[in-house]
């Protein structure tokens, strides 16, 4: 018979998958379905270390590329300052969250309304932003701007507050500053390389302590789980967004963030 936690850990996995790059929330998801399968994780180190099987994923979908610019830095101007780029929008939330680390995981994602308050008015920003007619003036990733990848990342710092959603506050933010709505999800996945990296790192090391033997076949499940749905996502998601924009995804956070307030009011 397999254990509530090892199937809990599945379920978690494949949400955290499912959702780290869409526009929804992936901390938020995962707290909010952790909470009501009764799952605990000492420090929410779970919701962080599996982020490790989404960043697998994502560097798998994008090898070729990456293997690519990494090649051509010594000669090609453009792939050296795409990297910088990378690193300047990752800036500002490598500080900000060392700075700001204790106070996110103990406090903020401890508040499970606030979360789903955060999933609905994002959910209706997103809805707003989807609807409005822009002239945009980047359209490829490679040629974004310095000062355009800075703003994108103070935006993308709006997701410490879990609910928000890291994906969600980069691609608002860069649909506001003037990018295409493929190029701004595009963006949203390289960013996302340096900062859950970072943000894995150094959860590992602030809750170490906490980690034991026992939880390895639970975070492995969770790992797992979250590599092979987040392939899955990366692999289709540009061409969803292209078709259909972001507008179901607001909807979706609007009805999570409903339904979980819902239930946290009703005492669930």
């Amino acid at each position: 018979m397999v254990d509530q936690p090892i199937i809990s850990a599945l379920v978690l996995g494949i949400i955290e998958g499912l959702t780290e790059f869409l526009p929804v929330s992936s901390t938020a998801h995962v707290l909010l379905a952790g909470h009501f399968l009764g799952f605990n994780s000492p420090g929410n180190t779970f919701a962080v270390l599996i982020q490790l099987g989404a960043i697998l994923a994502i560097l798998l979908v994008y090898a070729q590329r990456l293997i690519s610019i990494a090649i051509s830095l010594p000669t090609s101007v453009q792939s050296r300052r795409f990297v910088l780029t990378i690193l300047a929008g990752f800036l500002p939330a490598a500080v900000i969250g060392a700075i700001a680390h204790d106070f996110i995981k103990t406090v903020l994602f401890e508040t499970p309304i606030l979360i789903c308050v955060m999933l609905i008015v994002g959910g209706f920003i997103l809805l707003a932003v989807d609807r409005m007619k822009f002239e945009p003036k980047y359209h490829d990733v490679m040629d974004y701007p310095l000062s355009l990848a800075l703003k994108i990342g103070f935006c993308q710092c709006l997701a410490m507050i879990p609910g928000t959603s890291r994906s969600g506050a980069t691609i608002v933010g860069a649909l506001l500053l003037g990018a295409d709505k493929r190029s701004a999800a595009e963006f949203s996945f390289f960013l996302a390389m340096p900062t859950m990296v970072g943000a894995f790192t150094l959860d590992l090391v602030k809750n170490r302590a906490l980690l034991s033997f026992d939880d390895s076949a639970v975070i492995v499940v969770g790992f797992l789980s979250a590599f092979v749905t987040a392939v899955f996502v990366v692999r289709s998601l540009l061409n969803f967004i292209s078709s259909r924009g972001y507008a179901p995804f607001a909807y979706w956070r609007i009805a999570v963030g409903a339904i979980g307030l819902t239930a946290l009011l009703l005492g669930a």
